[in-house]
């Protein structure tokens, strides 16, 4: 069984948020992390490996430096690093970024692709299901657990699914997003550290994509175009206010729920 896991280095927010002028992230600027979602896919991936013996390739999209982050996926034990880099290819929206990563897929053997539910850098979930879309498989999103029948070619997934969950099963080859509470990601270990340093990472550009349009790539392919955007405004310091009773306490705050319309 082969496995592409697709991952992606996202901003560290604890070190900041920079942006370029143009809207889009600084992402050279800012300190940089795997994506938690797309972190728990590994880990489901890398379990099945451990079970049927499959082969894991890590794909990831971005800047030279995200090399560190399928250093860290051989670490954790995948096999292959593909990483798909190049100028043309920078501030891509989701679209321009599905379009992307679908043609570098194109260029390989698979049963099952994982990605993230989401990116925290986006929010969006959209990427996940657009590559499914771009490449015609079927998908199965927000994964909270994933068992593959290999002999019958299957993927089941519990998916999560507001308060309660749907169990839903596919042939394969098929795509699943994950959940970060889909499993606890193991940590590296010392040997699979050194050894991570050992391994050769592919890198693809523009030239490597199959079957792309120059027309969906990069920020002149993404039809989605950022008006504004900034770090989090700081929020002024609240109305402080001293009352001699509960009575009174319960009538202020009363008259504010009032005044706000929440009651």
């Amino acid at each position: 069984m082969k496995i592409v896991v697709c991952v992606k280095q996202v901003p560290d927010t604890k070190g900041g948020v920079k942006f370029k002028p143009d809207g889009t992230l600084d992402r050279g600027a800012m300190l940089a992390i795997m994506n938690p979602d797309d972190k728990a896919g590994l880990e489901a991936a890398l379990r099945l490996k451990d079970q049927y013996g499959a082969e894991v390739t890590v794909l990831t999209m971005g800047l030279p430096k995200a090399e560190a982050v399928l250093r860290e996926a051989f670490a954790m034990g995948a096999d292959k690093g593909i990483l798909v880099t190049d100028r043309v290819l920078g501030g891509a929206d989701t679209w321009a970024t599905s379009s992307t990563i679908a043609g570098a897929i194109r260029n390989l053997e698979y049963d099952l692709i994982i990605t993230g539910r989401q990116a925290i850098d986006g929010d969006t979930a959209q990427v996940g299901p657009q590559i499914s879309e771009h490449l015609n498989l079927p998908v199965i999103s927000y994964a909270e657990e994933i068992k593959v029948d290999e002999k019958a070619k299957t993927v089941e997934v519990k998916r999560q699914f507001e308060d309660r969950y749907h169990i839903v099963k596919a042939k394969m080859p098929c795509l699943v997003t994950a959940l970060s509470e889909l499993n606890e990601p193991r940590y590296m270990t010392p040997g699979g550290i050194f050894d991570a340093f050992e391994k050769e990472v592919t890198v693809w550009g523009r030239a490597d994509l199959k079957d792309v349009d120059d027309s969906n790539l990069g920020l002149k392919g993404s039809p989605t175009q950022i008006a504004k955007a900034s770090d989090k405004v700081k929020k002024g310091q609240g109305e402080k206010v001293v009352l001699d009773s509960a009575d009174e306490a319960v009538e202020y705050l009363m008259g504010k729920l009032v005044e706000k319309h929440i009651v």
